[in-house]
């Protein structure tokens, strides 16, 4: 059911406007939460792929919630690797409408365990404007900004000026040449930050420790990003099992360890 939020969001006073209104599905004692948002280019690289999951999901496990925009590509991912139950996805048009379509089961998901936020009333649909004032919600949400992958003219880097124009810290991947170039070009000015190791971001930057993790035979290959078929006639049982409970992922017939 889409409702009305009532209460003030403190994180919103940092915006140009404060939205005139606030409607959502799903649980807002999320909004309590510690929170990180995280975006980036609806055709991520393989590499982006595989470390925004990873680093959606290690922030997750910490207890931090991730924020996103439910966009293709990146957005999806960081929803997917936080979990549908601690993960706040604001979009740009009405909640009764999932767009965009193919991430209509995402959403769904994201509906019953976490929480869908809009600035805009039902029946009403995304249009340029509506997104801008989306990314400027997902920004001021999250106490930092992480932009996995963005090309020059990409959508995010309005977010990263919203970012650093509210004061907030904002990061990336490292890249290789003539990759992500949006994001290589404000790291090269100096206005965003390299996250080179993950744990060493989450305890230093994040300020918290990293809970160690019980290593294990088949996790220790499957950090390797075997292909699928390798890793299930090494592990027959344990890859499927460690898949059911979200140790593992398979993305592009490559195991990833979440």
């Amino acid at each position: 059911m889409i409702k009305k939020v009532e209460q003030k969001i403190d994180e919103l006073s940092s915006m140009k406007k404060y939205p005139t209104e606030l409607y959502y599905i799903g649980n807002t004692k999320l909004l309590e939460k510690r929170k990180i948002s995280i975006i980036g280019t609806r055709r991520p690289s393989s590499y982006t792929k595989e470390f925004t999951h990873k680093l959606a999901s290690k922030l997750s496990n910490q207890n931090i919630c991730i924020v996103s925009g439910a966009a293709m590509g990146v957005d999806s991912i960081a929803h997917q690797g936080a979990k549908s139950s601690n993960t706040i996805a604001v979009v740009a048009n009405g909640l009764d409408i999932k767009y965009p379509s193919i991430n209509k089961n995402l959403i769904s998901n994201i509906e019953k365990n976490g929480l869908m936020l809009s600035a805009y009333k039902e029946g009403e649909k995304a249009r340029n404007y509506t997104f801008v004032l989306r990314n400027e919600i997902v920004t001021a949400l999250g106490e930092i900004l992480i932009v996995t992958e963005a090309d020059l003219k990409s959508g995010s880097l309005t977010s990263v000026e919203y970012a650093l124009g509210m004061g907030k810290k904002v990061y990336t991947l490292p890249h290789r040449l003539n990759e992500s170039l949006g994001t290589q070009e404000l790291v090269k000015k100096g206005f965003i930050d390299v996250i080179y190791d993950i744990d060493e971001f989450i305890k230093e930057i994040c300020g918290i420790n990293i809970k160690k993790e019980i290593l294990d035979e088949v996790l220790e290959f499957c950090k390797n990003n075997p292909n699928y078929e390798e890793a299930m006639n090494k592990f027959p049982n344990k890859i499927f099992e460690y898949e059911l409970e979200g140790k593992i992922i398979i993305q592009n017939g490559k195991v990833i360890v979440t």
